[in-house]
């Protein structure tokens, strides 16, 4: 029986290195801030990398060419020596019903959200499977599990790194890497706020999407990143192939309306 492995208490993840995709704002941004905290070395890919406060190392790396992946995973194990976490979290948005979007942006999202994954995470396998603690998250949403208003092609997306998770999850573990995914509510980060900023009334539109969570706010994008580091950690050395909902309770819990007995 292989004993569960002695952690720091102060830096769980001191001496590993930590890739983070889309890692120069928002959630990304929060995660290796968190991930440095907690004594990783934390290297940031991003379309414009120059952004990254909280990284060792920033790569511009644009996750729907295979080339540049791969290139970036070069020169981080080149840079560190190893490469044992990998946070799949560049992805983009999409708005509207099933026929609001053409082809070309179907493809589109679909590239960067699901096939950004397979491309990174087949990047970083030879040296993940060399690591005593490798481990990869991805960012998946509440549009996985709950039906949204609008937002069709983005739930399919979304959607698909959920199952993608769990299938990874099942292939890697024998080799050793554990695959979980987060799954945030809706979160305050620059994306929502553009949309609130466009929205006819963002006030009232904020308000909606607070309602909406049964916690009565937005999510933050360091609760996001606090979920992600425990699933990163040797700490969770027993868990694989688990979505943990930051969500406010959006995905599993039915409340009265206030003041209802």
């Amino acid at each position: 029986m292989t004993p569960a492995p002695v952690v720091s208490s102060t830096a769980p993840l001191e001496g590993l290195v930590a890739v983070v995709t889309g890692g120069a704002s928002g959630i990304g941004a929060a995660i290796a801030e968190r991930l440095r905290a907690d004594g990783a070395k934390v290297a940031v890919f991003d379309l414009r990398p120059d952004g990254a406060e909280h990284a060792d190392l920033a790569v511009a790396v644009d996750v729907a060419d295979d080339d540049s992946v791969r290139a970036g995973v070069a020169e981080v194990a080149e840079h560190f020596g190893r490469l044992d976490l990998l946070v799949n979290n560049a992805g983009i948005g999409a708005q509207g019903d099933v026929a609001a979007n053409e082809d070309a942006e179907w493809h589109r999202v679909l590239d960067i959200n699901v096939v950004g994954i397979a491309r990174t995470s087949r990047a970083a396998l030879p040296y993940l499977r060399r690591s005593p603690a490798a481990a990869i998250v991805n960012t998946s949403s509440i549009a996985a599990t709950a039906g949204l208003p609008q937002r069709a092609l983005y739930s399919a997306s979304k959607g698909a790194v959920l199952s993608l998770t769990l299938a990874m999850a099942a292939d890697h573990l024998r080799e050793g890497i554990r695959v979980n995914a987060v799954n945030p509510g809706t979160a305050d980060t620059p994306w929502v706020g553009r949309l609130l900023d466009s929205a006819e009334d963002p006030a009232a539109e904020r308000a909606a999407l607070e309602a909406r969570q049964p916690h009565g706010r937005l999510v933050s994008a360091a609760e996001v990143a606090d979920a992600v580091a425990y699933l990163l950690s040797p700490r969770a050395g027993s868990t694989t192939g688990v979505s943990l909902a930051v969500d406010g309770g959006m995905q599993a819990l039915r409340l009265r309306p206030a003041g209802a007995r």
